[in-house]
């Protein structure tokens, strides 16, 4: 078992502090995006246990989720199999105003498909060849895309499958493809030079953003992120909040006629008493 150095983690105080400033701007985007009708799509790609979900929880989370959502498709039904490889990621491309972020997308051909065997010779150079084409006429027709790789080395993957062992809430992640990737470090190493050398394209580049730490690879994310999009910052409307009426002829019913959600909060720090 290969075991990481000690990673240099940005300050938990400033990671805090550029996380906050990142994320008003983040806001600040989405409010001219739905100004304007942009149509934005964002791929996270990358190793297993890279830190591309804490990336995106993190652009999301005071982004509003009616013009922002994320795409985390499963695996095909056998209808979809038997449809056109991308035409179940084009259902959920972004509309205007909206901010699609895909955790993980049509590249699980070129990455797990490929390594795993899930997909034919044939299937995956048609794959290869297409990319680049669809991803063109994306951007032709005003699609602003961005693609992401989450770079983890072996060690620290390691370290974060263990740490993800006797952590309940997140044993889940623990699948026996991501165990998989262990064994296949290399042959995942040669799916994603060959995927980047297909589809690395001057209209939707893939940017690299190292991940060993996950404090400063979400940072990076989300300002690349910004600096990637040609927003202009709106001037909110003024908004004045009335003041309230008196009550006039309203009383409320006793509480004990409604069914109401035990307090067991209240308990809390008690039971040692």
């Amino acid at each position: 078992m290969r075991v990481s150095k000690k990673v240099k983690r940005v300050p938990k105080k400033a990671y805090e502090a550029e996380l906050e400033r990142l994320q008003i701007e983040l806001v600040e985007m989405q409010q001219w995006v739905t100004s304007v009708g942009a149509r934005v799509l964002v791929i996270f790609e990358g190793r297993d246990a890279a830190g591309k979900g804490g990336a995106i929880k993190r652009v999301m989370q005071y982004l509003n989720p009616r013009h922002a959502r994320v795409v985390a498709l499963p695996q095909p039904s056998d209808r979809e199999r038997g449809q056109w490889y991308f035409q179940r990621y084009i259902e959920r491309l972004p509309a205007a105003g909206e901010i699609v972020l895909m955790d993980r997308s049509w590249y699980n051909r070129a990455g797990v498909e490929r390594v795993m065997g899930y997909s034919s010779d044939e299937e995956y150079q048609r794959f290869l060849l297409q990319t680049p084409i669809v991803e063109r006429l994306l951007v032709a027709d005003g699609i602003i895309v961005l693609k992401y790789w989450f770079s983890v080395s072996d060690g620290v993957q390691q370290d974060r499958f263990a740490s993800r062992l006797n952590d309940p809430m997140r044993r889940w992640k623990l699948s026996p493809t991501d165990l998989e990737s262990i064994v296949r470090w290399e042959d995942y190493s040669r799916a994603k030079d060959a995927m980047f050398d297909a589809t690395d394209i001057d209209e939707a580049p893939w940017w690299t953003i190292e991940s060993d730490d996950k404090r400063a690879s979400r940072l990076n994310a989300i300002a690349h992120l910004l600096s990637s999009i040609p927003y202009q910052r709106l001037e909110p409307d003024e908004i004045q909040i009335p003041d309230r009426p008196p009550v006039a002829h309203y009383e409320r019913p006793p509480r004990d006629l409604h069914r109401s959600v035990p307090d067991i909060a209240s308990t809390l720090g008690k039971k040692g008493k």
